[in-house]
């Protein structure tokens, strides 16, 4: 580890890929959100997992999402301890239907609190986080 790493603040907003969930990384670091399908079921999830949630069937693969969502619930968030979070207060996590059924952990981006409504139509956009990209939401329209 570099000296600057080792001397910098330990951030808890950066995701760690693994062999598995590489492409995952790799297509939102191309703009595309990916979730899982079983073939044995046909219900889609996410986060990812090498099984089926569902049925417990392991014959699982990747699929591009379309990146459309409305918005389930959401909480403002006003204060976070945790570096880098407390420099980005207030914001916005949520929890996202995606159109093709999962349910995703996410933050609204692009949108003031006060418009924030259950249902409301988001599309998926991605920030960088270290050397990964991450989805959020933001309205689509």
């Amino acid at each position: 580890m570099s000296a600057d790493r080792a001397a910098a603040a330990p951030r808890f907003d950066l995701p760690e890929p693994d062999a598995f969930t590489r492409p995952y990384w790799d297509a939102a670091a191309e703009g595309q959100l990916l979730i899982r399908r079983c073939a044995g079921c046909g219900r889609a999830h996410h986060y990812p997992r090498e099984f089926c949630p569902y049925c417990w069937g392991e014959d699982v693969g990747w699929e591009r999402a379309s990146g459309e969502a409305t918005l389930y619930t959401w909480s403002v968030v006003h204060r976070n301890d945790l570096p880098p979070f407390g420099s980005r207060v207030p914001y916005v996590a949520a929890v996202v239907d995606l159109a093709e059924g999962p349910r995703m952990m996410t933050e609204i981006v692009e949108c003031a609190h006060e418009a924030l409504r259950v249902g409301m139509p988001l599309t998926v956009t991605f920030r960088e986080a270290g050397e990964e990209a991450v989805p959020v939401f933001r309205p689509r329209g």
